[in-house]
């Protein structure tokens, strides 16, 4: 079995009897999928005895339904638990010639999105769309299942009822249990029958776990630094990396001839202050083209969010775990910073862990105590956020902000650039972590004076 090769490889952790669980559920999938195969029409080649065109049409003229055999499975639990690592272990083993596709949930719904503007005006467009979905994967793996955008919560119900009748199998990963999709979203009572038809279809699985292996790393010091008083320490790791090069204000090109604006740039590193970034009008297209133009960003002053900087927070999540919006193409959408292995230097309010404290979902909001005035006062006073979509996406957001802190995310991203960079810059990289990783928190303010005199050195580009 690929999993104990893994485990026995040092690959994954041995010993996590949730994830063995998992993977029962898995081979109960995949002997049953190998045992109905030419049932389910798995075989592309045996599928496409007939012309694309021709099954099109006659998917599209017959009645009568073609519900698969077999039900798939949807895997739900908290981030880091490994429903990714089992679903793609999963996906890996399955045949090459069977009609499967494995896709982030938010990437299909664009993709999803793109295929009814091109079937605008017909009868059905859903189903057109159905149709040429279940024609080129009939076994659909998709990440990350998270609805958050009333046009999707609106549409899933009748897409899917297309798809399962015309024989589509799904396996899903997600955080939310099905009964919590959407909770609190717009016109919620519309979605609730697509619940229904996902459990009917599906063999609903919690994977739990305690540990969260995306923390699971070496390296506690990392680029991320807490404190107002590191500032002058990010601007002398900037300048660091920045090496023989100067940095200066630029121009970067984004989507629909949008332009971003960098407050300094040189070799590959931008430099921005939070609200620079986070505060101003910015959404994902001109994240994206950040991180076409730069590897690495030097962030200062991420605070601790709430009520008040509500929207900052959306931004912020979505500079780091990627966008939400459906204008984007599937290759835009991907490259977001975590995605893209970008690296992040920053100073912070507080550890990652404690950055969404007072962002609260709805169902944790009405476990609080009753609003008497004094509870009302204290709300106010820490500035609580009710909002279900950040509640939902801020651990995500904490388990990913720390894995990019660890000494593995650094190593490969470094990897990632070794075709890129000069053998100098490398190991300018690897001598600046390992500085940091020697020296502490309690060290870096010692280094104002060095900094100050290295600035001026640079042209005083910086002001401390």
């Amino acid at each position: 079995m690929e999993y104990k090769r893994k485990i026995e490889s040092g690959e994954l952790v041995d010993g996590d009897d949730f994830q063995v669980d998992i993977i029962r559920q898995l081979q109960r999938l995949y002997d049953e999928l190998v045992e109905h195969a030419d049932e389910c029409w798995l075989d592309r080649y045996s599928a496409s005895k007939k012309s694309q065109r021709s099954r099109w049409l006659w998917s599209r003229l017959t009645t009568w339904s073609s519900v698969s055999p077999i039900k798939g499975l949807y895997l739900y639990g908290g981030v880091g638990t490994g429903k990714t690592m089992l679903m793609d272990l999963f996906y890996d083993q399955l045949p090459s010639n069977w009609r499967k596709k494995r896709i982030h949930f938010h990437d299909f719904m664009l993709n999803v999105h793109s295929r009814l503007q091109k079937h605008k005006g017909l009868a059905d467009p859903l189903d057109v769309v159905a149709a040429e979905i279940s024609d080129e994967s009939i076994l659909l793996c998709l990440d990350e299942f998270m609805v958050t955008d009333v046009a999707d919560a609106l549409i899933l119900n009748r897409l899917f009822g297309h798809l399962f009748s015309k024989g589509l199998i799904l396996v899903a990963t997600s955080n939310r249990d099905p009964d919590k999709l959407y909770e609190g979203g717009l016109q919620r009572d519309l979605f609730l029958p697509f619940i229904a038809t996902l459990k009917e279809m599906c063999v609903v699985h919690e994977i739990g776990s305690s540990t969260d292996y995306r923390k699971m790393t070496s390296a506690q010091q990392g680029f991320y630094f807490v404190g107002k008083e590191n500032s002058g320490f990010l601007k002398k790791n900037f300048l660091q990396l920045v090496g023989a090069h100067k940095p200066t204000p630029q121009v970067v090109e984004v989507v629909m001839g949008r332009k971003l604006q960098v407050p300094l740039g040189a070799n590959g590193v931008a430099y921005f202050p939070f609200e620079e970034l986070c505060d101003k009008p910015l959404g994902a297209a001109d994240y994206f083209g950040l991180f076409e133009n730069f590897h690495t960003l030097a962030l200062e002053g991420v605070p601790k969010f709430g009520s008040h900087n509500r929207t900052a927070a959306y931004r912020f999540v979505n500079l780091i775990d990627g966008p939400q919006y459906h204008f984007m193409s599937d290759a835009e959408a991907s490259q977001v910073m975590y995605e893209n292995k970008a690296r992040l230097l920053c100073t912070a309010e507080a550890y990652p862990t404690a950055l969404f404290d007072r962002i609260v979902t709805v169902s944790d909001a009405q476990k609080m105590a009753p609003r008497t005035s004094s509870r009302s006062r204290r709300n106010d006073d820490l500035n609580i956020c009710v909002d279900n979509e950040l509640g939902f996406a801020k651990d995500r957001t904490i388990s990913r902000l720390t894995e990019m802190n660890s000494k593995e995310y650094l190593e490969r991203h470094a990897a990632k650039l070794s075709g890129e960079l000069s053998h100098d810059t490398s190991d300018l990289y690897r001598e600046l972590y390992q500085e940091i990783s020697e020296r502490g928190n309690s060290e870096m303010s010692d280094l104002s004076g060095e900094l100050s005199q290295e600035i001026s050195e640079k042209g005083n580009l910086l002001q401390a």
